[in-house]
Order: C-alpha cells, then sequence, then structure tokens
C-alpha cells in the first residue's frame, strides 16, 4: 500500500511538473513567415532560457523550460543564424507569456546567415530623452551619421529615454533607420514609475525590447545583456545582479567554448555593481572577457584588478562607454539647435564602434557630428609672452585614453618628441563653459536665457583621460605649431595640431 500511494505521489508529481513546462522547436525558417511549417528542420543544440534555467535543443529542435513568474522565454541566437527583427529592427527573439496560451508551443525561427570573425558593433550610452525635441536631437546628431554604416548591429546601454517609457516607440523608431539590427540595455531611467517591486520596474521595456537579461552570439563573440539597475521599495536604485541572474551566466556559459570573447553589457558600471565579486569568480578561469556599460556620462576606462577583486590572472578591461545625450543634452545650442552636450570630462558626446576579430577587439570614440579624427582637444594659450613659457603647460584631452595610453608633443616640424604626464584634472574649456551658468539664469522679456540658446552645464569632473607637458623653452618670437600624437591600448594613432604666438612682453 505505501508502494502504491507512493506511485501515485510520484505519477501526480510528474504531471504538475510537465503542467508547468513550455515547450517547443526551434525551427529553419526557409520561407521565414515566422511560423513552423511542414517541411522546416527543427535545429538541434540551440540555447534556450527562462532567464535563469537554460537548455539545448535536441536533435529534432525541441526544447522545454519550467515557467518562471511571467518572466520571458528567449533563444539565444547562435553564430550563422538570424533571428526575425520587427519594423524598428528590434531582434524578436523572445516569448512575453502574459495572457498567452503557455498549453501551445513556443516555436522559435531562425534563418541562416553566413557571420564572419570580424565584424563591427556600435554602442550607444545613455540616448536619455526628455520629450520629442530630445528625441530629434538624438536623430540628428548621432542617428543620421550612422546610417549606411559598416556596423553589423548596435546596442543601446540604457537610459534610452529619460522616466518616460511612452517615448521608448519613437526613439526605437528613429534608431531603427539606421537598418542594423538593435539590441537594448534597461537603465534606471527606462523603468515604471507606477510599478512598485523591482521585478516589474522594466515591463514597458519588455514589451518593446524583450526581456532586461539576456544572450545571443555572433561570429566568436558571446555577448551577454544585463539588467543591473535594482529598485528598493522606496524607489531609489542601485546596481546589483541577482542571484538568478548569475545563475543564468553560469548556465548559459557552460555551452560556451573558452576560445570565445564573452562580452558583458550593463547600464551602471561593473566596478559599483553589488554581487560583483561572484560574477569575477565565474568568468576567472575565461581569458577573454570585456564589459560595457554607460550611465555615468564621461567616458573611463577601467582596468579591474586584484585590487578591485577581479579573479583572472590579467585585469579585466571595462568601458564605460561616451552618451550619445552627453551632458544631458546641456549647453548651448549651435546653429543647427543641438546642444554641444559635452560631457563632464570634457570628452564631446559621441558614441564607440567596436571592432570584433574572433576573441579580440578594438575600440574606436566617434563625437557626434565631428570627422572620425577628432580624437582630443590640447589647451594653450592663443599668446604667450617670453616670461610666461617656463610657467605654462600644454594641456590635452584625450577622449578615449587611459593609463595605458601614450601620448607625446612635439614643437614645430622636426623637434623631439616629448612623453606627456597624465593628470587628473578638470578641463578648462568645460569648466569655462559652466561659468556661464549666471548668465543663463539670467532672462530676457520674462524668458529664461537658459530656454533660449541651451541648459546650463553641470560642474565638471575629474576627468581621468587628460595630459599634459611644459611648454618649450627659449622659443622666438613669432607664431608655432605643436603637434601631439597619441597612440592607444589598440596601437590606434591620433594627432591634433595647436598654434599659438610669442609675443614680446609689454
Amino acid at each position: 500500500m505505501n508502494f502504491l500511494l507512493f506511485l501515485i505521489c510520484f505519477l501526480f508529481t510528474g504531471l504538475l511538473s510537465a503542467g508547468n513546462l513550455v515547450k517547443g522547436t526551434v525551427f529553419l525558417d526557409k520561407n521565414e513567415n515566422g511560423f513552423l511549417d511542414a517541411g522546416e528542420p527543427g535545429i538541434e543544440n540551440i540555447c534556450v532560457s527562462n532567464g535563469k534555467e537554460v537548455v539545448q535543443t535536441n536533435a529534432h529542435g525541441k526544447w522545454g523550460l519550467p515557467v518562471r513568474k511571467n518572466e520571458a522565454f528567449f533563444i539565444i541566437k547562435p553564430s550563422n543564424f538570424t533571428v526575425p527583427l520587427n519594423s524598428h529592427s528590434i531582434p524578436q527573439h523572445f516569448f512575453l507569456p502574459e495572457n498567452k496560451d503557455l498549453n501551445a508551443p513556443v516555436n522559435f525561427p531562425l534563418s541562416g546567415s553566413s557571420e564572419e570573425d570580424t565584424f563591427s558593433v556600435l554602442f550607444f550610452g545613455d540616448t536619455q530623452a526628455r520629450g520629442l525635441r530630445e528625441v530629434n536631437f538624438i536623430l540628428h546628431d548621432v542617428v543620421e551619421e550612422c546610417i549606411k554604416t559598416d556596423a553589423f548591429f548596435g546596442v543601446s546601454l540604457g537610459d534610452i529615454v529619460a522616466d518616460d517609457p511612452a517615448l521608448f516607440a519613437e526613439v526605437s523608431q528613429g534608431i531603427g533607420q539606421i537598418g542594423i539590427p538593435w539590441y537594448n540595455i534597461f537603465g534606471n531611467q527606462d523603468h515604471d514609475r507606477d510599478e512598485s517591486r523591482n521585478e516589474n520596474k522594466d515591463k514597458t521595456f519588455r514589451k518593446f525590447f524583450g526581456p532586461s537579461t539576456y544572450a545571443f552570439e555572433y561570429g566568436q563573440v558571446a555577448f551577454i545583456g544585463l539588467n543591473n539597475i535594482f529598485f528598493n521599495p522606496d524607489g531609489k536604485y542601485h546596481a546589483h545582479l541577482t542571484e538568478t541572474q548569475l545563475e543564468f551566466i553560469v548556465n548559459y556559459l557552460s555551452f560556451v567554448p573558452e576560445n570565445k570573447l564573452v562580452v558583458l553589457m550593463m547600464h551602471a558600471p561593473l566596478v559599483r555593481t553589488e554581487n560583483r565579486e561572484k560574477l569575477f569568480e565565474i568568468l576567472q578561469d575565461r581569458k577573454y572577457t570585456f564589459s560595457i556599460s554607460g550611465h555615468v556620462h564621461e567616458q573611463i576606462n577601467v582596468f579591474v584588478d586584484e585590487e578591485m577583486g577581479w579573479k583572472g590572472d590579467a585585469p579585466h578591461h571595462h568601458l564605460i562607454n561616451a552618451t550619445v545625450c552627453g551632458s544631458w543634452w546641456c549647453g548651448l545650442t549651435d546653429e543647427t539647435g543641438i546642444p554641444h552636450a559635452t560631457m563632464n570630462d570634457g570628452a564631446p558626446n559621441g558614441y564607440s564602434i567596436i571592432t570584433f576579430d574572433g576573441n579580440k577587439y578594438s575600440i574606436r570614440f566617434k563625437a557626434a557630428r565631428r570627422p572620425a579624427d577628432y580624437q582630443m582637444n590640447i589647451y594653450l594659450p592663443d599668446e604667450l609672452t617670453p616670461n610666461e613659457l617656463d610657467t605654462t603647460k600644454v594641456l590635452v584631452n584625450v577622449f578615449a585614453g587611459s593609463s595605458r595610453s601614450q601620448v607625446k608633443m612635439c614643437l614645430g616640424k622636426d623637434g623631439p618628441w616629448t612623453s606627456m604626464k597624465q593628470v587628473k584634472t578638470i578641463d578648462p574649456e568645460c569648466l569655462r563653459m559652466h561659468r556661464l551658468s549666471p548668465v543663463l539664469d539670467t532672462g530676457i522679456k520674462g524668458q529664461a536665457l537658459e530656454d533660449i540658446f541651451g541648459y546650463k552645464m553641470d560642474y565638471p569632473s575629474l576627468s581621468t583621460h587628460m595630459w599634459e607637458a611644459p611648454v618649450p623653452g627659449n622659443l622666438k618670437e613669432g607664431t608655432h605649431v605643436i603637434t601631439v600624437k597619441t597612440t592607444d591600448i589598440f596601437n590606434q594613432t591620433w594627432t591634433a595640431h595647436r598654434i599659438f604666438r610669442v609675443r614680446p612682453a609689454k
């Protein structure tokens, strides 16, 4: 009798488990209509996840996963395949179970594609639009110049909008004009303000872009998108990775070969994220890793080492990416009505173009609406007297510079190259623009000048990518040119020039 009771309980439990499973097929969509038609084969060894567990499809493309409190199911796009895109070029790699029949099969279509191991990706930090006016800034300042890009896809690193998810449609429609697949990361400004529970804060985001933690592969790279913004019941947030997210990473990486590059994408910087030590333990035996974030409105290359808790043999490179909105679309407007939006570290607003080559990568910063070789500002007075030469220094802001950059300068065409010293200081032009704030606080006929000429700038931060060196002494009176050359960690070299005069002492 006890055995029979056990058997009944076992069978009942099995039925319950089967009822809590969502099942489906990953198939080759030959006619690309999005539906599993007769004659379309299943594809094996494709990863599918519910945001925690990860399974691979069997020989017939079949998969099954338990339901997790309305969490999305998503396919992890493998290399040499594509997922469907909607009309705004957003990948449709997910299934949202809200108000859906979970007893029906969930089938994911894939189309074959030939992907090169060398490819480029656009990374946008914080577009952060407040209203349609600033949506237009995004489109005119950055998106238009990216049309016909050679990049294969793009990623927005969170804070797509400024506390107004209703603008997701306008922003994604505009970015969709670039014409490449576009992935999105959840940021603190992208939340639903009327939702009190953290797990519901990305509700509108999910409807537009899919799950806020997900993964996909391209070439020899595994990309993992992470929602590392955690909201407390009082509405305040902090950077945090949940145990469920960490389990997802572990489960997914069990299917990723060690020789592939793993790229983590998030909104808040990795070095500010709680539970990062557990993440470091997961990654410690992997030789090829890289991570990227936004949020700070500065551009900083961080080499996460043992002092910061990193467990790997070599430091982990984390890029805090430049922001599209720069300093929240602040600053004086130009002749087209767009603010200069210089970031708080003195770098212009813009974005990154990252080229992946197998499991290697290189990064190039691109300033909005500026030439590709605009990579630094040189600060030196237009005129100096002989008495000022000994006390004046050349100051350079290398926008994408890091502690591993080499920066040198020379005087004239044939002068010797002198190494410049990296310093942590405020960008002088950024400070000058901030000092205009009292002027912009005034008004004309009851209208604030700020509303006419552009928003005030915040007080600038200490920039991490500044270099200085003394002006060469014993200069003759007349006009001179200084050339600055910088070489970054990817062996990319950029040069810039500054012309100045030596005048007789008055």
